[in-house]
């Protein structure tokens, strides 16, 4: 194993470790909402306040984090907020609650954004797709650990071990060596090849937006819907996402994965539309579930893996990195306050199909235009309609466009 190999395997294992401290409690975890539910305090300011603070960390974090040595400080004091503005959880609900899940919103942006750096120095560009999905499968499988403590145990039973899982994310981002002026190593340059990223970066930032306006509708409608399912959502919930990133990931790196975008777009509407016409019950769960997660793991390994192969055209990962996931949070509070005013209104579920029927419509006409684009930047990236199969007449009018 060589250095590059070691620095990667913890960069992962810090990352995977944040991340499901922040899926399980922070990012409309099941610790936050069983904690919530247990004091019988009303979630949805909690919510919407922590994911507004993430959001912003996320897209300022790259204004000031430009360097590797900065980005691993900046994980390092992120992850120390969090822990200690976590502490008043332990404890009675009170005003530190707000302010803490406030803090810890925002320093785990912060913290999220700031590893872009380390994807793009300590990972090979041709093994990016299949970092970013194990960083996402890694993540899932430890918040359905936590999951299911929490839903079997208490809620601060999973707390706990979410604390656990920042705690020991700290450490392997403090094991990484990091050296000054290693971004210029030979894994990522910090000069990239040419390419303009402005549009195309974009353009998928409008879309990952549109798309992720249907989680925060399935966080706000279809979820709570399943609440009373309490053993079976703790552990299947984030299955099928796991399986769909684990199937697109082992993929051939030479099999196109464009046409899977247009199979997760049906797979969100029959989703809703199975919501709709079915009952509450545990077989319903599944078949809405699981078409539901399959989508999101294939869309999100989409864009994760778009993004990690930007960040060869920037000489700020942690802005680019930031900026494309503060999208996909953006999109999220967009539904979640649409699914919180569809809720209040007790809008029928055949409405409420509708309008993710519109979300996907609206995707639709987005996609062939940003396919466009991330060609004549990307040209052969796995989920993109492949540039080196085209015509020779046809390249040399992608290269001149």
């Amino acid at each position: 194993m060589n250095r590059f190999q070691a620095k990667r395997i913890l960069s992962i294992a810090g990352f995977s470790l944040l991340s499901a401290f922040l899926l399980s409690f922070l990012f409309e975890g099941q610790v936050l909402y069983g904690l919530l539910h247990y004091h019988e305090l009303p979630g949805s300011q909690y919510i919407l306040g922590t994911i507004v603070a993430h959001f912003l960390g996320l897209f300022s974090s790259g204004f000031l984090v430009k360097s590797l040595a900065a980005a691993k400080r900046a994980m390092l004091v992120a992850m120390t907020l969090c822990l200690v503005a976590a502490g008043p959880f332990f404890f009675t609900p009170s005003p530190l609650w707000m302010a803490g899940l406030i803090v810890c919103g925002y320093a785990s942006g912060w913290a999220i954004a700031s590893w872009g750096h380390f994807l793009k120095t300590f990972t090979p560009k041709n093994q990016r797709l299949k970092i970013c999905a194990d960083v996402l499968i890694f993540s899932n499988l430890l918040m359905i650990v936590v999951n299911v403590v929490a839903a079997n145990v208490s809620p601060l039973a999973g707390f706990v071990f979410a604390m656990l899982c920042l705690v020991l994310g700290m450490v392997f981002i403090g094991l990484l060596p990091v050296a000054v002026g290693e971004e210029t190593g030979p894994l990522g340059g910090e000069d990239g090849p040419p390419g303009d990223i402005k549009k195309p970066l974009l353009l998928l930032c409008l879309f990952v937006f549109v798309i992720t306006i249907n989680s925060g509708l399935m966080y706000q409608v279809i979820n709570p819907a399943f609440a009373h399912l309490t053993g079976l959502v703790s552990w299947y919930w984030a299955v099928p996402y796991i399986g769909a990133l684990a199937l697109i990931r082992n993929l051939s790196l030479q099999t196109s994965r464009s046409q899977f975008l247009y199979v997760a777009m049906a797979m969100i509407v029959a989703s809703f539309v199975s919501f709709m016409l079915l009952g509450r019950g545990t077989s319903d769960y599944l078949v809405v579930d699981t078409l539901m997660l399959g989508a999101c793991g294939i869309f999100d390994l989409f864009w994760w893996s778009i993004l990690a192969e930007m960040l060869d055209y920037t000489k700020n990962p942690v802005l680019v990195f930031g900026i494309g996931l503060s999208a996909n949070v953006f999109g999220v509070l967009w539904g979640d306050a649409l699914g919180i005013a569809v809720t209040s209104i007790n809008l029928p579920g055949a409405e409420v199909a509708v309008i993710a029927l519109t979300v996907v419509c609206v995707t639709l006409v987005m996609l062939p235009p940003l396919n466009r684009q991330l060609v004549i930047l990307l040209k052969n990236h796995a989920y993109l309609a492949a540039y080196d199969r085209l015509s020779v007449d046809r390249q040399a009018q992608v290269i001149l466009q």
